[in-house]
């Protein structure tokens, strides 16, 4: 038989490896349904002038990523989605609003974003619209975003999916 003796140090590096640990369910998922959340993004530049007419149908999507689900983004075919309504906000209110919002919603797989057709702006051009593009197109959990059907607010919001 041997006799160890365990030290404070040992005991100490134990403690913090224990206590770093997360339980595991019977399932071999984190217990808390494996939701780690990520940080709020605010990395996203401003625009200083609208690109995008109010009536402009806008679309993107990463590499990748299968026509089916662009497909039913575009019918407006996703089941639920929080909204955001971006009405009368400026761009920088638009920004934040939109990194809380994501923030808050990050587990979802789609959210929908009503940034309005821009009908009170210079020429038709949409400058909260061209924002929420530019700011989406930034995020890192935005893997594709496309105008909204009409029933869902056509060219003035967005349904996007988050990875």
């Amino acid at each position: 038989m041997h006799n160890y003796t365990i030290n404070d140090n040992d005991k100490k590096m134990f403690r913090e490896s224990v206590d770093a640990n997360v339980p595991i369910d019977k399932d071999g998922t984190n217990s808390k349904n494996n939701q780690v959340k990520k940080a709020a993004f605010t990395a996203y530049s401003f625009i200083t002038e609208a690109r995008l007419s109010g009536s402009e149908v806008v679309t993107y999507a990463k590499n990748g990523l299968s026509a089916k689900i662009i497909k039913k983004m575009k019918q407006g075919d996703i089941g639920y989605a929080p909204t955001l309504d971006l009405h009368g906000q400026t761009v920088v209110q638009a920004c934040e609003s939109m990194s809380a919002f994501m923030h808050h919603h990050q587990q979802e797989k789609f959210i929908h974003i009503i940034h309005g057709k821009g009908y009170h702006s210079e020429n038709g051009m949409s400058i909260l619209k061209t924002q929420v593009v530019s700011f989406l197109t930034q995020h890192p959990q935005v893997l594709a975003f496309n105008s909204c059907p009409e029933k869902d607010g056509g060219s003035g919001a967005v349904f996007a999916l988050l990875r």
